[in-house]
């Protein structure tokens, strides 16, 4: 008899594209390495009573150690499955522009399993980010954040056209 995996559960989590601007260098983008080694956005889930918005500048804070962060707007939503055990769950993530002060230090949280965080230019993003999907999200944020039309020809937004769940 052949194992069957249903869908177990929907899993709603938020994050941020954090940027600056600093004379030297410009516009920066910072970038999280995880615990496996992974490049990509502060995120993680939205707790009882709280919004997305709320939640992407909180998991912004814990693990980039930024403090003086302003939300710029929302960005969009990607989402993706994974098996947990014999579970599929299905995990959706609201992403936000976030803006940091320029003279903000940026502290990983080891704790949390954040490996590094780093700031780069755009032309140096998208070829770090390992997922494709945040991939899409970058080129909106930096859109959006001036550093002008999309880096890569021909990338899709990632604007959630599938849409998360909502009232969840």
């Amino acid at each position: 008899m052949a194992a069957t995996i249903k869908l177990s559960r929907i899993e709603l989590s938020a994050g941020g594209v954090i940027y600056r601007r600093t004379r030297d260098a410009g516009l920066q983008v910072l970038l999280i390495r995880d615990s496996y080694g992974n490049w990509g956005f502060p995120k993680g889930h939205v707790e009882a009573g709280e919004d997305a918005a709320d939640a992407a500048l909180r998991e912004c804070r814990e693990e980039t150690g930024l403090s003086r962060l302003q939300l710029a707007g929302p960005l969009g939503t990607t989402d993706w499955y994974f098996r947990f055990g014999r579970a599929l769950v299905h995990k959706f993530c609201d992403y936000y522009l976030v803006e940091a002060a320029a003279e903000d230090l940026v502290q990983p949280h080891r704790a949390e399993g954040i490996q590094a965080c780093e700031w780069m230019s755009p032309a140096e993003l998208l070829g770090r980010i390992t997922y494709s999907n945040a991939r899409q999200i970058a080129q909106l944020a930096l859109q959006r954040a001036g550093a002008g039309p999309a880096i890569e020809p021909g990338a899709t937004r990632a604007d959630g056209s599938a849409g998360r769940p909502r009232g969840k």
